[in-house]
């Protein structure tokens, strides 16, 4: 049946439960309806290790998990860290700690220790989970850390650890499920803005609810359905559309664990027989550089693709289209509210604009004091703050919050504009943060880890265009005296600045300018520098 933007627009009603838990939403409900025998879990890892896993499986599992935690002290509350990469631990985990109300924290495995430090004390983290792999950054940091007292190893303990399957185990089947409100907090996601360390984005049980608009109408989640994400579940576009979002209706969901290649994916749709993707422009970019993919691959299951985290260009939702026959359905979102604003199933596309707001959600672009500003007018993207799928609060920060909550809407902090028809169109981040392959930088974290170089005065990161990533991550930088521009000391503060941060943060071009646009006050003009970038880049193009 054909979808009806604007009546069902008009028409969406929420429905929010008093009682509600995340975690038994995703499994139990599916086996009390009699379809715990469904496959909720393929996996395949980079060696070929294959595993499957049914509701009823994930059910028990998580269930023995959640017994574990209760052993451990935790309670409703509590808060716990996950380091784990794309394994099936990852959902057990997490959906674990969701049943007795405590509240996971994904982490990336590519963080550095005092990445790692910063989340586990402001958190005030309790235990932690890894593999032996990228325990070692939490072992070097966890004296620094006085709330942590168990740190659980997946894949073999060594000693100071608690082994995970010894523990599950050991646990019983039977788990008192916490009698959670759709209202208490569920998890939260670390978020990187332009000033300042990470902030937690607090979300609550109703978040997959309040996602209902996404699962429906921008992932088109049909019975039958396999659902590939290439991303890894500990950034939140993933774990809701790749696993929490997917297993609260019910879908199988396919996990790859190892580092993306585009040859890789195309085997593995084939193999798996995925019909729903969802990946990042970056990827997708990647996939149409193999010349005659569509030809060398049976692609034939693949029905329906979705594109966020950074903003998805024209030529590749037209070549993909041209190639497979299938429209590329592009997003935007952020930690705080995920993706409310997209193109959607039955939606004339327009290559280029992010869409129309999904029913259910009220969104503007908006003026500095909360008035709506109408069309071709760029200002701040706005979503009303009652949305219940947005998040409540950065985590033990209320001044970044009232930043952010203001005349009854959440300011995004990204530059839009709607057109006549009701679209709209990505225009730039207000903030400065770098979006790259997906990943969100915060050119504060670029900077303090370049400063940090003995031959470093002073730096400005900035986002810099490019052919596949869309934008990568450069660094202008002014050396100390003594230091001249070279080559080799480009790549040493490279080097230096990726054993700093996280290896998606480094900058991959660095420039050695004589000096840095300033405005009176001293404060280094980022959009000076990214806007010159930008007119090279359409300069070397021939634009």
């Amino acid at each position: 049946m054909t979808y009806d933007y604007d009546k069902t627009y008009e028409d969406w009603k929420w429905d929010l439960p008093d009682s509600f838990n995340m975690g038994y939403d995703c499994t139990d409900k599916h086996v009390v309806a009699g379809k715990g025998g469904k496959i909720a879990l393929m996996y395949e890892d980079e060696t070929g290790n294959t595993e499957t896993y049914t509701f009823a499986q994930m059910k028990e599992l998580s269930d023995k998990f959640g017994n574990v935690l209760r052993e451990l002290g935790l309670k409703k509350g509590d808060r716990f860290l996950i380091r784990l990469p794309n394994i099936p631990a990852f959902q057990i985990a997490f959906l674990g700690g969701l049943k007795i109300g405590a509240v996971p924290i994904p982490s990336s495995c590519m963080f550095k220790p005092h990445e790692v430090e910063y989340r586990l004390v402001d958190a005030k983290a309790k235990m932690a989970i890894s593999v032996p792999d990228h325990v070692a950054a939490i072992d070097e940091v966890k004296g620094n850390c006085p709330d942590l007292e168990n740190i659980i190893i997946v894949g073999g303990a060594s000693e100071g650890h608690l082994d995970f399957d010894e523990l599950l185990d050991k646990a019983s089947v039977d788990l008192e499920m916490e009698p959670t409100k759709y209202d208490d907090m569920a998890f939260f996601c670390y978020t990187s803005g332009t000033t300042g360390p990470p902030k937690g984005a607090v979300h609550l049980h109703r978040w997959t609810i309040g996602n209902d608009p996404d699962a429906m109408f921008w992932n088109h989640y049909q019975e039958g359905d396999i659902l590939g994400h290439t991303g890894d579940l500990n950034w939140i576009f993933p774990l809701g559309n790749g696993f929490l979002y997917a297993w609260r209706h019910g879908m199988t969901t396919f996990t790859y664990n190892g580092r993306f290649s585009p040859e890789k994916w195309f085997d593995l749709i084939q193999k798996y027989k995925i019909t729903n993707l969802a990946s990042v422009p970056t990827c997708y970019r990647m996939f149409l550089q193999l010349e005659g993919f569509e030809k060398k691959w049976d692609l034939s299951s693949l029905r329906h693709c979705i594109s966020a985290g950074e903003p998805l260009n024209p030529e590749v939702v037209t070549a993909w289209k041209k190639l497979l026959g299938i429209d590329i359905l592009d997003g935007i979102g952020m930690t705080e509210c995920m993706v409310y604003l997209s193109n959607q199933r039955d939606m004339m596309i327009k290559p280029g604009s992010c869409g129309k707001p999904q029913p259910g959600h009220n969104c503007a672009v908006v003026d500095d004091d909360g008035n709506i500003l109408g069309p071709r007018e760029e200002g701040n993207l706005a979503i009303k703050d009652d949305d219940p799928g947005l998040f409540r609060e950065y985590w033990n920060k209320p001044g970044k919050t009232s930043e952010v909550f203001q005349n009854g809407w959440f300011l995004t902090g990204d530059t839009l504009y709607t057109d006549e028809d009701g679209y709209y169109w990505f225009a730039g981040r207000g903030d400065d943060l770098i979006m790259t392959a997906g990943y969100r930088v915060s050119p504060f974290d670029v900077e303090s880890a370049v400063n940090s170089h003995p031959a470093v005065l002073e730096s400005a990161a900035v986002a810099s265009p490019d052919e596949i990533r869309g934008v990568i991550v450069k660094s202008f930088i002014i050396l100390n005296e003594g230091f001249e521009p070279s080559d080799e000391l480009a790549k040493e503060i490279q080097a230096h600045t990726k054993a700093m941060i996280a290896a998606y943060e480094y900058p991959r071009v660095i420039e050695f300018p004589k000096e840095l646009p300033k405005t009176p006050s001293g404060k280094t003009k980022r959009k000076v520098l990214r806007e010159a970038e930008i007119e090279k880049f359409k300069a070397n193009k021939g634009q």
